[in-house]
């Protein structure tokens, strides 16, 4: 009798583990797709000739915008800029209407997809305060040389 209550215990937790993992794996594949990854304009070059990344792969990209690149097409509805992370600049489009704080100079993250040498964003998020600066940003900063500690202050 107890060598049956022992079968049948072993036999649930067995049950369970499987269960607790094939969730755990159904979970996984389902997140991976709502996974959005962070990188500046080195990195994201790097990834996408590494074809790490691919143009149907939704990323952020954040640096500073570059001076002087900031312009508006399409009588307005849409702008271009530079993204800069003080070693490779690039390019980004983006339609619809830019937060109160973007401006050039300033920290900036946008999220998109990496097309033809170009990023397509599709959402940008501006710094929220005078101070602020992605930690990712100020240590690309930091590697390149580029970084003052006058720039923003890492939260």
């Amino acid at each position: 009798m107890a060598s049956l209550k022992k079968k049948r215990r072993i036999r649930m937790l067995a049950f369970g583990g499987v269960a607790l993992a094939a969730s755990a794996a159904i979970a996984g594949f389902a997140f991976n797709d709502s996974i959005v990854f962070f990188f500046p304009p080195t990195e994201l070059v790097a990834k996408a000739e590494a074809g790490e990344t691919g143009p149907d792969r939704r990323v952020r990209l954040g640096g500073m915008v570059a001076e002087g690149s900031v312009s508006k097409v399409d009588g307005g509805a849409s702008v271009t800029f530079e993204v800069t992370d003080g070693e490779t600049t690039m390019p980004v489009t983006f339609a619809g209407v830019l937060p109160d704080l973007f401006r050039e100079g300033q920290g900036v993250v946008a999220e998109g997809y990496y097309r033809n040498a170009t990023f397509e964003a599709e959402t940008i998020l501006a710094k929220h305060d005078e101070n602020y600066m992605p930690r990712e940003i100020a240590d690309a900063l930091k590697e390149n040389g580029t970084w003052k500690p006058e720039d923003g202050v890492v939260e």
